[in-house]
């Protein structure tokens, strides 16, 4: 039987570290893309998202339910990325590779042709403000929606769309400029 976040949680409030385990499972993936898409994120993001999960179980029972599970830890994620930058900030840093993500299926003709469009696509994200980085891959990647994004980044409905059409405005632009071909398939 498959339980809600929700049944995990009040489980996990009580102190039953198997459902917390479970929770994990269950956001562990999409916690580390999270943390390895925002900027500047180090290249040890897979600590981060443990260190996520780690604050999210000595706080769970801070958790409330009219809160979405999923963006309260995303608010733990982007709170533990900021320290850890503020972290670094104090220490010399080291020059880190960025990940290649390669679907191994497709033939490697495709497979090069897919790792330049991501490359492409990274190279225009990274010319956005980080704030209008930020609001896009929350909002496309993450799926959040306006009033999620507005109470994770304690801003305003208003302020998270003028941020997200910039973004948006910003890629197509950066693109154009680049002399862009179809990003779609």
């Amino acid at each position: 039987m498959k339980h809600t976040d929700e049944e995990l949680i009040e489980q996990a409030q009580a102190g039953n570290p198997h459902a917390f385990g479970l929770l994990v499972r269950r956001h562990q993936a999409w916690v580390l893309r999270f943390v390895r898409r925002l900027p500047g994120t180090p290249a040890d993001a897979p600590d981060i998202a443990q260190e996520t999960f780690l604050k999210a179980w000595q706080a769970i029972a801070r958790w409330r339910p009219e809160a979405r599970f999923r963006t309260w830890l995303l608010q733990i994620a982007r709170n533990t990325t900021r320290d850890e930058w503020r972290r670094q900030l104090r220490q010399p840093s080291e020059p880190f590779e960025v990940e290649q993500h390669v679907d191994p299926s497709p033939s490697p003709v495709r497979r090069l042709e897919l790792d330049r469009r991501l490359r492409q696509l990274e190279r225009l994200l990274e010319r956005l403000p980080a704030e209008q980085r930020e609001v896009l891959l929350l909002r496309e990647q993450e799926g959040l929606s306006y009033a999620e994004l507005s109470n994770l980044l304690g801003i305003p409905p208003g302020t998270v769309k003028s941020r997200l059409a910039r973004a948006r405005a910003g890629v197509l632009e950066h693109y154009r400029l680049e002399g862009g071909e179809h990003l779609h398939d």
